[in-house]
């Protein structure tokens, strides 16, 4: 299992925007009904320890997206809204890597290490993850601060949120990152072992 091998990792929450409010319009069922908070309660760990953190908003190129930027959708959640100090990402496309200059900051920043959270567990936040274990980075996923919404399978096949959910996690784990959930995380990072 990969460690954490910087004491300093960077949280980096994805698309937590208020336009995935609209279940019907994502797949008209979500799982994991607690990932904002899951989310929340890393993000106040974080900011109670001065540890890095970047807010990734998705900025939709379809005008007629809730996530394009003209769009009350496009605003983040309140429960994990922004301090005025804090970094926030305009991103286009699935990957937090693409066309923006996260890499740079965590580059310059020494930060080797990520925390991902958000939404979607099975678009952004699973191409995320695997451009950062694909870059190098030591990466890691908490399950409870994300979700999915269901989908429809290429013969009509109904697959619920939860093994949409289950299986993007599968798929990542032990090849792109680790995965964990919250209490995890702060527990392992409370012990200052080196992560785990």
């Amino acid at each position: 299992m990969k460690t954490l091998k910087n004491t300093r990792p960077a949280l980096i929450l994805i698309d937590i925007q208020q336009g995935f409010d609209n279940v019907p319009y994502w797949g008209g069922e979500r799982n994991n009904p607690n990932a904002e908070a899951n989310a929340r309660k890393l993000l106040d760990y974080w900011r109670a320890n001065n540890l890095p953190l970047f807010h990734i908003r998705h900025c939709s190129a379809n005008p007629d997206s809730l996530l394009a930027e003209s769009n009350p959708g496009n605003a983040f959640k309140k429960i994990v809204e922004p301090l005025a100090d804090e970094i926030v990402i305009k991103k286009s496309v699935n990957s937090a890597f693409i066309g923006t200059d996260l890499k740079e900051r965590l580059d310059t920043a020494n930060i080797d290490t990520l925390v991902i959270v958000g939404l979607t567990t099975e678009h952004c936040v699973s191409t995320t993850t695997r451009m950062a274990g694909n870059f190098g980075y030591h990466t890691f996923v908490v399950a409870d601060a994300t979700a999915a919404f269901a989908k429809t399978g290429i013969k009509g096949e109904h697959y619920d949120a939860e093994t949409i959910h289950l299986t993007s996690l599968a798929q990542l784990n032990d090849e792109f990152a680790v995965v964990l959930n919250a209490d995890e995380v702060i527990g392992a990072l409370k012990k200052g072992d080196n992560f785990l």
